[in-house]
């Protein structure tokens, strides 16, 4: 940086947008921004300053100077309304957000804007950084510290009754009680952020958030239609916005149809004028995957997970559906091929299925111990014996039966002796 200062001008903003290279409209801006005068207008065009100077520094993935600018703000931030504060001071968080990489330094950022915040008793700054700062610690999985920090902070918004806040923590606290698998506190805190949102309106893109949460929670509970109706409206919504989250709604709107039998309506949705709009790995992966179940193919399946691996298994919520698909298709391969034979070599059924042995042997043991059919397995021989059902025998029940009509005659008989006798 200069020594000497730029006036706070919109002239030394222009000369700093007409610069040659970043750097030298960086070292512009850090001058301007070096001004002493405290002038309405002068606190004005440093206010622009400050927005162009971030956007570089994010440009030029300098994460560390964004910080340290960050703290250089603080005593220009005793100039200004506190509102404008909380604007800049987000807009610096969300640009070191931009750049990756950076999680670490964004989670110490965020804890050091918090301190700040305390100390000057900035409560709605503090309040927005904290839920930002769980987000983060969510994203990093460090889940019991971002729990603790939301329990308290929702505690604090509740008094407050800051509705739209309350909206984004509630949904953050399902998003984190769903990474723990914790299913029934997932779903209290979607209601308590649908409750919160119904009573203010909330911007389409929270809305689509909450739709989308909606989706993911349906879907674990095998409600694969009303998840596909909720994935539908968040699609809708980041459609409207121009949203990349949007192609993952459609993604889980085709794998819900997939999980219902629809596969073959995966390629409609692709081709229809929406789903064009986001054709690309994600979409191919779920298309791969439909193909395979239409065809009842493992090995097509497998395929379809090995060359879109990315998108399928390091996806969870995709990959914890899929696996569940996996399995049902494998039992009802293997229940079709075991079907003629009383005896048969586990080889051959593992080369019929296209599969290695030991993984074929492990999973026909397990559908022996699910009951899914009566067999067992010669380990010595490497074969598999197939028992016939066992007919039930319809002598017992019939019996029973019987037994339960003489029953019924002799407590009648008995009502009636009583009667004659009295």
């Amino acid at each position: 940086m200069s020594s000497s200062y730029l006036p706070a001008t919109t002239d030394s903003i222009a000369q700093a947008l007409e610069a040659k290279t970043p750097s030298e409209a960086i070292s512009i801006l850090y001058r301007v921004l070096e001004n002493p005068s405290s002038a309405p207008d002068a606190l004005r065009i440093k206010e622009q300053a400050i927005t162009n100077l971030s956007d570089l520094l994010r440009q030029e993935n300098r994460a560390e100077e964004l910080r340290s600018f960050l703290t250089q703000l603080r005593p220009f931030f005793a100039l200004i309304p506190k509102a404008k504060t909380a604007k800049i001071v987000r807009g610096i968080i969300d640009d070191v957000t931009k750049i990756p990489g950076t999680s670490d330094l964004q989670i110490s950022l965020c804890k050091e804007v918090v301190q700040w915040t305390r100390a000057e008793k900035r409560t709605f700054l503090r309040q927005r950084v904290e839920a930002k700062l769980a987000a983060l610690l969510m994203e990093n999985k460090e889940y019991p510290e971002a729990l603790n920090l939301l329990s308290g902070l929702i505690k604090e918004v509740r008094r407050l009754d800051d509705k739209l806040l309350l909206v984004d923590i509630n949904l953050l606290e399902s998003k984190l009680h769903f990474s723990l698998r914790n299913l029934p506190k997932a779903k209290a805190s979607l209601t308590a952020a649908r409750t919160a949102a119904n009573a203010i309106y909330v911007p389409p893109a929270q809305q689509g958030n909450i739709d989308l949460q909606s989706g993911i929670l349906h879907a674990e509970e095998k409600d694969y239609k009303t998840a596909y109706s909720y994935f539908f409206e968040a699609f809708e919504a980041f459609n409207a916005l121009e949203d990349p989250r949007a192609v993952f709604s459609l993604k889980y709107m085709l794998l819900c149809k997939i999980m219902v039998s629809q596969a073959d309506d995966v390629a409609g949705i692709i081709s229809s004028k929406a789903g064009l709009q986001y054709v690309g790995p994600e979409l191919d992966a779920m298309k791969a995957v439909a193909d395979a179940h239409s065809k009842r193919s493992l090995k097509l399946f497998e395929i379809a997970l090995r060359d879109f691996r990315a998108q399928l298994e390091e996806d969870p919520i995709v990959h914890r559906h899929l696996s569940s698909l996996y399995d049902t298709l494998l039992e009802q391969n293997l229940c079709r091929l075991i079907e003629p034979f009383s005896r048969v070599e586990i080889a051959h059924i593992a080369e019929l299925i296209e599969l290695p042995v030991d993984h074929v042997e492990k999973k026909l043991s397990q559908m022996i111990l699910d009951k899914k059919f009566a067999g067992t397995l010669d380990q010595g021989a490497g074969c598999l014996v197939i028992f016939d059902d066992p007919k039930a025998d319809a002598i017992y029940p019939a019996t029973l039966e019987t037994i339960s009509n003489i029953g019924k005659v002799v407590d009648s008989l008995y009502v009636r002796s009583a009667k004659i006798m009295t």
